[in-house]
Order: C-alpha cells, then sequence, then structure tokens
C-alpha cells in the first residue's frame, strides 16, 4: 500500500510516537486539526462549524483508526508539505491498513499539486460510527484503484470527506457548502433517506449529482436529475422480501415492526405493506418501535391472535435494539424477515440462536455470485470481508469516476450518468441507472445460519 518512492525517506525518532500518542490521549493535535466522530472528543480550531467538518487531510475524524504517525501526517497536509503528508500517512498504513481515513488522505496528498478532479462523501459520524467506516473504505478503495491505474484521463481523484452526523440541517449546510465549492464535481451521499430527502434540492439548484449508497426510501426516485443512488430503492426490497414470504414459506399474513420517526423505515413498511397486499396477503398488525410504551411481548401475542404467521422487521438504525427485542420474544415460534438495516455483525451476536433463519434484503454480499472478483480485491485491501455498504459506496465512486473521465464538468456528469447507454465497473458488475435515478439492479436475499465465517457461531448466507 505504501508508494516504493515514499520508502525510506521520513523516519521520525521513537520519542516521537511517545509524545503524539500522549498528545493524542489528552485530545491535543499537532497543529492538524482532530475532530474525532465522537463529539466530546473533538477539538474546534475555528468557529466555523461546517468547515470543520469537511476535510480533505488536514482533520482527523478517526484518529483511533491510525497511528501517532496518522497526526503528524495532517500537521504536515495542513502545512501544505504534500510530499510528506503521503509519506507519514503511508507510514501509517503500513502499522494499521484498515483505515479508510488514511488511505484517502495518502491518495490525496499525492493529488494535491496535480491538479486533480475533486469529489466528496459525506458520513453519519457519530450516529454510525461503523457506517462510517464501511463507506469510506469503498470510497477509498474505488479512489486508490482509478489513481493506480493513472487518474481519470491522467489527472488523479481527491475526495473530502464531510462529516454530516446524518442530521439533516447539518447535511443542509454541508451540501450548500459543496455546492459553492466549483472544484466538487460529485457527492457520494447521503446515509438516512431524510437526509438525502433534505439535500436534494441544494444539489438539484447548485447543479451538483449526490449518488447515495444508503438512502432506499421510494420518495428519492424521481426527486432530482441531480439525486441518484446505487442502492435498490424499498420498491425493490420489499417485493423481493414479498416473493420470499408468499412463494417460498407459503404464507400470507404478516405483522409489521417499524419506526415512525424514520423516513427509510416507514418507506419500506409501506411498500411492504402494498407489496403484500396486490398479491393476496395481509398485514394483520403495524408496531411502532419508537414508542416507548410498546410491550414487545404484548404485541407478539396480540398478532399472532389475529394471525399473524410472519414477523417483517422494517427497523431502521436508530431502532435495532428494539428490533433485537422482538426477534428474542418470538423466540423463533414465526420466521421472522428484515431490511438491509438489520443486516449487521451485531445482529448476528445478538439474536444468535433466536435469529436463527431470519431472511433480509440486502443490496449486495459478498459470497453473492459476481462478486468474487471485488471480494479477493477487498480483502487484499482491507485485511478481511467487507459488507454491502462497502460495495454501493464503492459503486457510487466508480459510477462518478466514469462520468468524470467522459465529462469533468458537474453539468457532464448528470447527462453522462442519465445517458441510457451509461454502464460502469461495480462490486458485482455492472452499474446502471433508470431514469428515476434508481440503481437498475435487484436485491440479494441472505439467511442467517449456523456458521464459521464470523465470530458469533452465526453468519449471512446469500440464498440461491
Amino acid at each position: 500500500m505504501t508508494s516504493d518512492s515514499t520508502k525510506g525517506k521520513f523516519s521520525p525518532p521513537p520519542i516521537f510516537y511517545i509524545i503524539a500518542a500522549l498528545l493524542l490521549i489528552g485530545g491535543v493535535s499537532l497543529g492538524g486539526k482532530i475532530l474525532n466522530s465522537l463529539p466530546s472528543n473533538s477539538i474546534k480550531i475555528n468557529t466555523d462549524a461546517v468547515k470543520d467538518s469537511m476535510s480533505q487531510g488536514e482533520t482527523l475524524f478517526f484518529p483511533k483508526d491510525g497511528t501517532p504517525t496518522k497526526l503528524q501526517a495532517a500537521e504536515a497536509f495542513t502545512s501544505g508539505n504534500y510530499a510528506s503528508a503521503q509519506a507519514l500517512f503511508d507510514l501509517s498504513l503500513q502499522q494499521k491498513p484498515n483505515d479508510p481515513e488514511a488511505l484517502i488522505y495518502s491518495n490525496n496528498a499525492k493529488a494535491f499539486s496535480r491538479n486533480p478532479l475533486k469529489i466528496a462523501v459525506s458520513i453519519p459520524g457519530s450516529t454510525d460510527i461503523n457506517g462510517s467506516r464501511e463507506i469510506l473504505r469503498g470510497v477509498a478503495q474505488a479512489q486508490q484503484e482509478i489513481n493506480a491505474a493513472g487518474g481519470i484521463n491522467g489527472r488523479l481523484l481527491m475526495v473530502e470527506i464531510a462529516n454530516d452526523n446524518n442530521d439533516s440541517k447539518t447535511a443542509q449546510k454541508i451540501a450548500e457548502s459543496l455546492v459553492n465549492q466549483s472544484s466538487i464535481l460529485g457527492v457520494v451521499g447521503h446515509y438516512a433517506s431524510s437526509v438525502t430527502l433534505a439535500t436534494a434540492d441544494i444539489y438539484n439548484q447548485g447543479k451538483l449529482v449526490a449518488i447515495s449508497p444508503i438512502s432506499t426510501a421510494v420518495q428519492l426516485s424521481n426527486k432530482s436529475p441531480y439525486v441518484l443512488r446505487t442502492v435498490p430503492s424499498d420498491y425493490v426490497s420489499a417485493r423481493a422480501l414479498t416473493d420470499y414470504m408468499l412463494q417460498t414459506l407459503k404464507l400470507k399474513k404478516a405483522v409489521v415492526y417499524f419506526n415512525s420517526q424514520s423516513e427509510y423505515s416507514k418507506s419500506l413498511k409501506g411498500e411492504f405493506s402494498t407489496a403484500i397486499a396486490l398479491q393476496g396477503g395481509q398485514v394483520v398488525g403495524e408496531y411502532d418501535l419508537s414508542n416507548s410504551g410498546l410491550s414487545l411481548n404484548k404485541s407478539l401475542e396480540e398478532a399472532k391472535q389475529l394471525g399473524a404467521e410472519v414477523i417483517m422487521l422494517a427497523s431502521n438504525t436508530d431502532s435495532l435494539d428494539r428490533a433485537f427485542q422482538v426477534v428474542q420474544a418470538n423466540n423463533n415460534r414465526l420466521p421472522v424477515l428484515g431490511g438491509d438495516d438489520v443486516y449487521s455483525p451485531k445482529t448476528l451476536d445478538v439474536t444468535r440462536e433466536q435469529g436463527r433463519g431470519m431472511v433480509i434484503a440486502v443490496p449486495w454480499h459478498i459470497l453473492a455470485a459476481g462478486s468474487e472478483n471485488f471480494a479477493k480485491r477487498s480483502r487484499k485491501l482491507w485485511g478481511g470481508d467487507v459488507n454491502w455498504r462497502t460495495a454501493t459506496a464503492y459503486d457510487a465512486t466508480q459510477a462518478l469516476g466514469t462520468a468524470l473521465q467522459q465529462n469533468p464538468t458537474r453539468e457532464g456528469v448528470s447527462v453522462t450518468l442519465h445517458s441510457p447507454l451509461f454502464t460502469a465497473s461495480g462490486a458485482s458488475g455492472t452499474i446502471s441507472f433508470l431514469p428515476s435515478g434508481d440503481r437498475n439492479a435487484p436485491v440479494q436475499l441472505v439467511k442467517v445460519v449456523e456458521g464459521t465465517r464470523s465470530t458469533y457461531g452465526y453468519d449471512f448466507t446469500p440464498i440461491p
């Protein structure tokens, strides 16, 4: 991962690592900004909150993911010493290679003074730290592969990281800032559907393409010609789960658990209910996980009295713990279906035997047919398996890179992506978009089974 041209050019004295580590623990930067994704640990260098939430290499949102060397790399980047910054980021990656932030910043340092093409990625920060890392891994891998191959028509790709903390108002301010930076030619983001919806008009007015790798709400379809996504919509996921329930399980009545405070959750619930009704099935009960007074045991008993044969978890990340309680209270009595937010290592860890047999709709799985090549490359780069969020973030970056190759302007990117002839190479095959801005792709159903790939005794396995 380290360029040969940087090896041996910098060797900081051992005492530096001790001092830097102590400074890191104390929350002090060496001149670069430390903005740990946990607000209580962050240090604001200036009063411009939006500027503090954006970085090309001078701000460390995840300092603990790297090494003390990473702090000095940010200092060098801030000082404009990009050659030293790249060497130091690479040195940090040698010691801790599974750090996508450092890999992005290393590529940025290399590209900074070479007329780069610039895009941005917006992450949910402290609201979903693992989700942030997963997105950054996809963006970092695509950037690394593009630049290692010579860039885009000879110009290297540069990525600005923005932390919107999955908050609509913060995301709107970040979107405005990105629109006002004429050098930014595309955006990978945002995370929650509600946040992407909140920024859509801003990107539309600024004629800046944003491709969400995560947002699935159907309200995003045809929302703006400048808002696309590399993840199938809830319409696709709901119909895949409905088909499995009706045709494979041969069951017709379901109870749905959702979060009324989440656009994604409400969207998936609505699409699932509609799909079941159209095929002769029925949702016999709907329960709001955001209702603190809801008794899960009582709701399950009530649903079974109404004839429920299947549990559908349309929960979002914020209500995932409550969804786990539903699985535990059910204790394998009814089959359980779930949307993509249920796909998490935490699901395997918490539900264990009680989650066995659960079926979840996800955009991509590392063991699915067609994913072998990307899986091999990602394992080599990150030292382990990646999940669907990394794959769809990779695809969003690849789509922008391919569009920039054809026309490196904001309007050119939009026109290219909307062309019926547009294709790009993605994690599991071809990337293309429908006129609505939706990804032209199916979902993958996975089942929780006993296995050894995870450390919990259970794995997600693709259903053929």
